[in-house]
């Protein structure tokens, strides 16, 4: 189903005219931004806008640059919208205007799938395959700790464990930072993934 055939085929314009726009920044250990994007029919559509290290400068270009421009615009006129966000920008291609168009492309969708009663592989030509594989970040202060980590992931089923653990010695090695990394929660991950060179 095209976008224009989907949208069309859902309400009105008036419905799905962009009212409001909220960039949301979270915490849990380091900074993960969603747009949410609502229509005056209510209908709410999320994209994810976190680029690691780079966070609030994508948030802040949603919420000064993008996010008045989406008022007032129609949802369901994705393609629109992304070209004029895309064109509009004097920095093209660069992973701050990118991961915020990407965010509301994302939101779009979702208000277009939302709308047309059908989830989005529907929506963008059905279904590729029937399961993604996914895997588990296991961490440990020493291998012992990480082993057990990694265990743990095999007793709920995952097929593919990523796992670090702390090299004995390395807060006394050349090249290691003093501060800790760009994400909070790098305080607690062993000094390994801190390295400054």
């Amino acid at each position: 189903m095209s976008t224009d055939a989907a949208s069309a085929a859902q309400g009105s314009a008036r419905d799905r005219e962009i009212v409001e726009a909220k960039v949301i920044v979270t915490c849990p250990g380091r900074n993960f931004v969603t747009l949410k994007i609502i229509t005056r029919s209510g209908v709410h559509g999320l994209g994810d806008a976190t680029l690691n290290g780079r966070e609030l400068a994508v948030a802040s270009y949603l919420s000064d640059h993008v996010v008045p421009n989406l008022i007032g615009r129609d949802a369901g006129r994705i393609e629109d919208l992304w070209q004029f966000l895309y064109r509009g920008a004097y920095w093209r291609r660069g992973p701050v205007t990118m991961s915020a168009i990407a965010a509301v492309d994302v939101a779009l969708w979702d208000i277009l799938g939302k709308m047309a009663g059908l989830p989005l592989n529907r929506l963008l030509g059905g279904r590729s395959r029937e399961g993604a594989l996914v895997y588990g970040h296991a961490n440990g202060r020493d291998i012992a700790e990480a082993s057990d980590a990694v265990g743990r992931f095999i007793d709920q089923g995952f097929l593919a464990v990523r796992a670090q653990c702390g090299v004995p010695g390395v807060a006394k090695t050349y090249g290691i930072s003093n501060a800790k990394g760009y994400e909070p929660a790098e305080s607690e991950l062993p000094l390994e993934t801190v390295w400054n060179t």
